[in-house]
């Protein structure tokens, strides 16, 4: 009997730091074509995604946004494969399809409703349905036009600007004849964001004070903040933003594996009122039914086709590795848009 490879989560992590004993890697028959029931399609993983939002998964917790994983199942999240057996009119063997429920296996059935097919354009290159054109991308728009509105003329400070959402934040804000300030974990992460058009960019873990690595970055201020890392530096950013700035609010990595003793406190709210700031916290999938969705995939293809846009992946072989894929994240070890390619392929079909 054929196997297919399977992740589990052991047991929730409210808080803390999670480990790879946490997460079970285990084979499962492979699911037969004619098990299939009406609507259902067997899909073949090529992709799945790595996301900071999944720390919240892994938590139990039941009032989130998002259902946490349950142990002793599958694990879930973002993905792209290829459709081997349809019962759904929707689709055929050999579509290529994404949706945000992939199961973290080989191969796996699931209702075909929850999926969509990739365009030709992009099922010639699969990984940039997660990447150039993935949720992290549509977050960094949302965030930087659809909300903070960036426009020419002004700056704006993105924090952890190698990663998924940061690297095209600096490179829609830079479209736009914005100035654009930025962070990086690494010396290599740092020429990295210099490469895709960022005026200022420095090393946070190696400034030592936050308050004034930022007022020496942009000594004339800046209108916006798109923050991605929450915590001290978030708090360092309220004292140094300009009057009347809009901060997007979009993650804290910083503080996704803190406990109540080592979360951080934040000291300046108080920012807020004396600064006239406005604090946009978002959830991106409140967005995609609305016309920025369309208005997002428009000018990223143009940027794309036109050679104006570049976007990193960090690719992990093997589903195996997933577990250690997943936590780099919250550890800051990805650079760029972190990625499971679960076969043997390349990406390209």
């Amino acid at each position: 009997m054929s196997t297919i490879t399977n992740v589990s989560l052991v047991r929730s992590i409210p808080s803390g730091a999670p480990t790879v004993a946490d997460f079970k890697v285990s084979s499962a028959p492979t699911p037969a074509k004619e098990s299939l029931r009406d609507g259902e399609i067997l899909v073949r993983t090529l992709y799945l995604s790595c996301d900071p939002y999944m720390r919240g998964r892994l938590s139990g917790r039941k009032d989130s946004y998002v259902a946490s994983f349950e142990p002793g199942k599958s694990l879930s999240g973002g993905g792209v494969g290829v459709v081997e057996a349809s019962s759904s009119a929707k689709f055929s063997a050999g579509d290529i399809v994404t949706g945000a429920d992939f199961q973290w296996r080989t191969v796996f059935v699931a209702p075909a409703a929850g999926f969509i097919k990739v365009p030709a354009a992009g099922a010639a290159e699969p990984v940039n349905v997660l990447g150039v054109f993935g949720m992290p991308s549509f977050t960094a728009y949302v965030g930087t036009v659809v909300l903070c509105k960036i426009k020419a003329g002004e700056t704006i400070l993105v924090s952890a600007a190698s990663g998924a959402v940061g690297q095209m934040v600096v490179q829609l804000a830079k479209a736009r004849g914005a100035r654009v300030i930025a962070t990086a974990g690494s010396d290599d992460k740092v020429q990295f964001v210099k490469e895709l058009g960022a005026d200022v960019v420095f090393n946070y873990k190696t400034v030592g004070d936050y308050e004034a690595a930022i007022r020496s970055a942009a000594p004339g201020g800046f209108q916006a903040y798109f923050d991605n890392v929450g915590g001290e530096f978030l708090d360092a950013v309220l004292k140094c933003i300009s009057p009347n700035g809009r901060i997007a609010e979009c993650g804290m990595i910083s503080q996704y594996n803190a406990t109540s003793e080592t979360a951080y406190a934040i000291r300046n709210l108080s920012y807020v009122i004396t600064s006239k700031l406005t604090i946009h916290g978002f959830i991106v999938s409140d967005y995609y039914a609305k016309p920025a969705y369309g208005e997002f995939v428009q000018e990223v293809s143009a940027l794309l086709k036109d050679g104006k846009i570049q976007y990193k992946i960090d690719e992990v072989v093997g589903l195996e590795n997933g577990p250690q894929a997943l936590l780099d994240l919250f550890e800051g070890k990805n650079f760029g848009k972190r990625v499971v390619k679960v076969t043997g392929r390349s990406g390209r079909l």
